[in-house]
């Protein structure tokens, strides 16, 4: 790790940065919004979790401006703020990447000071970057130990770094939103007064009145054997003149004016129909698991585990066969109704999953919080992975951590063999995507289920057929 650098060399080595680079590394910083922002339950799980790894006795999580750094989370001692010269964070800016200090009594440089934290008489510590999207050095996650370590293992750097990137992670998705909110913005000033919009509540009405909404199933498959193991149900529209209306163009509608509840009832009701038909196609095998998104209204209506219990009953579906997805942005608002109402459902047996992991606000501290059984990885990390190597790590991460906890993982929005071949080397069991089909509909997943050991082609074959 280049410990045999001492400090001027370290000094040198940040002057030879130049100004340029480090107005550049600044405007990268302030571009993420990351300053004089309050606390986030994100951050916190990120340190809480290193501390829990290396048996830490205080963890920092800092982001550094000119003249400071600054805590943006701490496990164990409460820093809010460092001085930046002859901080860590410069002698990992030197670097250019991690460093481990295993004793400080060994390192004259760090010996001659003590570091500035008020409780801890720090004798190792071991600190990796959080990089921007260009990857110019943010700030840094840094572990203290009273104790000497042993040399760190290449696995536990791996980790620590690891935990860097999903912090990383989390600054680039900080970017997006706010990318996001302006162009929602701007599309808000643009529409013209009397401009009509579509649909309208009575449309909605209509829709459920005619029963124009049909559900769709993408297949979600075991990666090593491509072996069908569950089903996504995906709602659609099939509006008489408008054909097929992806649920982005009516979801918002339904949400704000309230119908997203029978719709969502519509939707929980028709999928395990859909149950008991491909169960009575195929009476010697059991029919897949189906996946139903639940929205924000719908978990949080009172009696929502009666509801799928009595559902069930009526339809004479196991538990066993049903899997509700929910998002991260619909527990958020109540965590403690949020853990009754998941508590219950998980009591009926259904299968619980956290759709679009990473892109929540406090995704880590749901995920050690909350009793679900799945993970599915969100499609955005999945097109990421193959740019380098930060988008891997954060994959690999969310892998290890889903596996250490118990759950299954599931990698959505897989579009090439490239994101395949690598998922499968990191162990990721589960997965989803155009590679191996789109949502489909329920006549031809009946189909599919028809396949030798429900076995979807190898997308690796030229020969096998186009979705």
């Amino acid at each position: 790790m280049g410990l045999e650098k001492t400090m001027a060399q370290v000094q040198l080595a940040i002057g030879n940065t130049g100004p340029q680079e480090e107005a550049a590394r600044l405007e990268a910083l302030t571009a993420t919004g990351i300053l004089d922002t309050p606390p986030e339950t994100c951050f916190d799980t990120i340190t809480s979790m290193a501390a829990e790894y290396f048996k830490a006795d205080t963890v920092l999580l800092g982001f550094a401006d000119e003249s400071r750094v600054w805590i943006k989370s701490y496990w164990g001692e409460p820093v809010r703020e460092l001085p930046r010269k002859n901080s860590v964070f410069e002698r990992v800016l030197a670097e250019d990447g991690p460093v481990v200090v295993p004793n400080i009594n060994d390192d004259p440089e760090w010996r001659v000071r003590r570091l500035p934290l008020r409780r801890l008489d720090a004798l190792s510590f071991a600190s990796a970057p959080v990089r921007s999207s260009d990857g110019r050095i943010l700030g840094a996650l840094t572990v203290f130990s009273c104790q000497p370590r042993r040399p760190m293992a290449v696995t536990e750097l791996r980790m620590l770094e690891s935990l860097a990137d999903i912090a990383a992670s989390q600054l680039e998705l900080r970017k997006l939103r706010k990318a996001l909110n302006r162009h929602r913005q701007r599309q808000e000033r643009r529409a013209q007064p009397g401009t009509e919009i579509w649909p309208r509540k009575t449309d909605l009405h209509r829709a459920l009145e005619k029963r124009q909404f049909v559900l769709y199933y993408q297949p979600e498959v075991e990666l090593a054997t491509r072996r069908i193991a569950g089903l996504e149900a995906l709602i659609r529209w099939q509006h008489p003149d408008r054909g097929l209306v992806p649920p982005m163009d009516f979801i918002p509608v339904a949400e704000e004016t309230g119908l997203i509840l029978p719709i969502g009832d519509w939707g929980l009701s028709e999928a395990c129909h859909q149950i008991r038909q491909w169960r009575a196609e195929d009476p010697e095998r059991a029919a897949p698991r189906v996946c139903v998104n639940l929205s924000a209204r719908q978990f949080a209506r009172e009696g929502l585990a009666d509801h799928v219990e009595a559902l069930l009953r009526r339809t004479g579906v196991s538990s066993q066969q049903l899997g509700l997805e929910m998002t991260e942005s619909s527990l958020i608002p109540d965590p403690d109704t949020a853990m009754e109402v998941l508590g219950s459902l998980r009591r009926l047996g259904v299968s619980l999953l956290m759709d679009d992991f990473g892109t929540g606000y406090s995704s880590l501290n749901h995920l050690h919080s909350l009793p679900f059984d799945v993970l599915k990885i969100d499609r955005s990390f999945i097109t990421r992975m193959t740019e380098g190597e930060q988008p891997l790590q954060i994959v690999r991460t969310i892998v290890e951590l889903a596996r250490v906890m118990g759950m299954d993982v599931v990698a959505e929005g897989i579009e090439t063999r490239e994101q395949y071949a690598l998922l499968r080397q990191l162990g990721c069991r589960f997965g989803q995507g155009y590679l191996f089909s789109r949502p489909v509909s329920a006549t031809t997943i009946s189909t599919m289920l028809r396949l030798p050991g429900r076995i979807l082609p190898d997308p690796a074959d030229p020969q096998a057929p186009a979705n």
